[in-house]
């Protein structure tokens, strides 16, 4: 059950159809989900909990017709490849892969090799892949590098439009969030016809955070949800990593016309989503955020033997930067929250059992944190 479902409103712009990402037109996403085995980790054979998702920015081919793109590191205990070429030149040709640490290499190598086998025509052709990470070494046998390119091509190959899967799926599958289960999430913001009636749209893959911290539309539920009344998985053993050293990646898609440095502000904008939620302060947290924007039509791609001297272009102008803003935070927030509510419960390697967020608690939750006087609640 997602946050609207509940009657949980964040923000005051409303959802586009899906509340997904996929609300921006030609946005697809893809999955490729690992779960086998339990029991004691042994390396290299498990227990495996984890997976690859792929955000396609257009309708076939990302490197036909590219996208202007921009990034913000919020905090950089974490990877994010391509982001050097993507600051330089602003334009994203490929698709964005999101996966566990210790699988980047293999995730990014894959969508090389896609891109390849899909324009046999070049052989010169190059591409320089976004592919981010977050940690789920807790749940997964993160040094068992079990994700394949296979897995890769699966996720990259399945990727649609329409509704979104969320919470224990694809890169998000072995993730903890606020020491609950944690995964993929999404959400979207549309904005009205007056304030230019573009679509912004997140995709979380989330696994930050400590408990107390947690907070859902301003309320501090994490306060009443302490692990005494459900229990945190790093808890469970002395050499699970401490809460708060998770990471979160989230990519913003928009239909907006923005230009790259616009692309670089929306992104920033993650991080407020990230506040209300109630993470963002830890040093050991990867908190990486990526933004594209396809309103611009026309940006040729590399290796055309007579590219165009100049392509006509639109941009956003600053004054209209402003619900945008509002826009990502807004669906960056409420992105968090659905991949809490839909990840469910899943044991781990040794054992280890991270809760879900059911709606149950969190409505519950919501209705005392609501009714504390302020000052009145501490960790």
């Amino acid at each position: 059950m997602r946050a609207y479902e509940l009657g949980i409103r964040i923000g005051d712009l409303s959802p586009g159809p899906h509340d997904a990402i996929t609300d921006v037109e030609g946005v697809r996403v893809g999955h490729s989900t690992i779960v086998r085995g339990e029991g004691p980790l042994v390396v290299g054979d498990g227990p495996v909990r984890t997976g690859v998702t792929v955000v396609c920015p257009r309708e076939g081919l990302a490197r036909d017709e590219p996208v202007f793109a921009g990034s913000h590191r919020f905090n950089g205990n974490g990877e994010m490849t391509g982001l050097v070429w993507i600051r330089e030149a602003g334009v994203l040709a490929t698709p964005v892969g999101i996966t566990n640490t210790h699988s980047v290499g293999i995730v990014r190598d894959a969508l090389v090799k896609a891109e390849i086998e899909a324009r046999t025509d070049e052989e010169d052709y190059w591409c320089l892949p976004v592919v981010g990470e977050t940690y789920d070494g807790t749940l997964n046998d993160i040094n068992g590098q079990h994700v394949k390119v296979e897995h890769a091509l699966w996720a990259l190959a399945s990727a649609s439009s329409g509704p979104v899967e969320e919470g224990s799926v694809g890169g998000g599958t072995g993730m903890i969030c606020h020491e609950f289960k944690g995964g993929i999430g999404t959400s979207s913001r549309r904005l009205p016809e007056a304030q230019g009636g573009w679509t912004v749209g997140a995709l979380v893959q989330a696994n930050y955070g400590r408990r107390y911290m947690l907070r859902v539309d301003g309320a501090p539920v994490g306060r009443v949800l302490g692990t005494e009344l459900v229990p945190s998985p790093f808890e469970s053993e002395e050499e699970a990593q401490p809460a708060g050293t998770g990471s979160i990646i989230v990519v913003l898609a928009t239909d907006a016309p923005l230009l790259p440095t616009q692309c670089d502000r929306l992104a920033m904008r993650a991080g407020i989503g990230l506040g209300r939620m109630g993470g963002g302060l830890d040093d050991g947290s990867g908190d990486i955020f990526f933004a594209f924007a396809t309103g611009n039509r026309g940006i040729p791609r590399a290796g055309l033997s007579r590219p165009p001297v100049t392509v006509p272009l639109q941009m956003v102008t600053n004054d209209y930067m402003t619900p945008l803003f509002h826009a990502a935070a807004e669906a960056t927030e409420e992105a968090i929250l659905n991949a809490l509510l839909a990840a469910g419960d899943m044991t781990g390697r040794d054992g280890i059992m991270a809760h879900g967020l059911t709606p149950e608690l969190l409505l519950g939750a919501l209705e005392e944190a609501r009714s504390r006087a302020p000052g009145t609640a501490t960790p």
